[in-house]
């Protein structure tokens, strides 16, 4: 790891962030947003951040999303804009350019999609994996992160996606999920989508948010003795 790497991960976990991790993006074009085309040319670096949200809130989800977990999801969101905006202005001081992609934006309603995955990212950096309920699994915080992204020039060292990871034969989340929208065949999209829309009319909600199957997810070790390994270590 080159010196502004280990600043930038310092930086990173000093904004109360839990995860940090860079991604070459080289792999991942297709998951970049026709918008952002022009303006990510040459930003061959994917620093990946994560905001590990709180275990009290989330077990406290039961049946249907809380009003707390809805302000902690927004509190999320910002510490993770924040945190990015901060490693922006490290980057560009330093005479490379960055952009940070926020944490929850939608640009396509029709199909629900942001500027790019974060968990795609977080995926190449070598963090974790996407699990049967299509969330992001890291081996220690489990699904319970937020994510965010800032594309940069900066020259960095990438990790590896990890090998012989997956969620093997654990279905938590297919018998947790309110909507029937998680099976071993795959994740539905239109069904989670419409759970959404549910929810969000409850009184004080007004949003597409969730939040059971990230508590249903019992993470890494339910699954595998020893989650697996890099081809080089990433950053966790």
């Amino acid at each position: 790891m080159n010196g502004y790497q280990t600043e930038i991960k310092s930086l990173t976990l000093q904004q109360g962030l839990a995860v940090f991790g860079v991604a070459d993006m080289e792999p991942l074009q297709g998951i970049i947003h026709s918008s952002l085309f022009d303006t990510v040319k040459n930003l061959r670096f994917g620093i990946s951040i994560g905001f590990r949200l709180s275990d009290p809130i989330i077990d406290g989800i039961s049946g249907q999303p809380t009003l707390i977990y809805k302000h902690h999801y927004k509190v999320a969101n910002y510490m993770l804009d924040r945190a990015a905006a901060i490693i922006h202005s490290f980057i560009s001081e330093r005479g490379y350019r960055a952009l940070p992609i926020p944490a929850s934006q939608v640009v396509d309603w029709e199909r629900n999609l942001g500027h790019l995955s974060h968990k795609a990212v977080a995926v190449q950096a070598g963090l974790g994996w996407i699990g049967k309920s299509a969330l992001f699994i890291h081996p220690v915080h489990r699904a319970r992160l937020r994510l965010a992204t800032v594309l940069t020039d900066l020259p960095l060292e990438a990790g590896l996606p990890l090998e012989n990871v997956g969620c093997g034969d654990c279905s938590a989340c297919i018998k947790a999920c309110p909507a029937g929208a998680i099976s071993e065949q795959g994740y539905d999209r239109d069904k989670c989508a419409a759970k959404l829309k549910e929810f969000s009319k409850l009184p004080g909600i007004g949003q597409s948010i969730c939040g059971i199957c990230l508590k249903a997810c019992p993470g890494a070790n339910a699954c595998y003795p020893e989650p697996g390994r890099h081809a080089r270590p990433a950053e966790g």
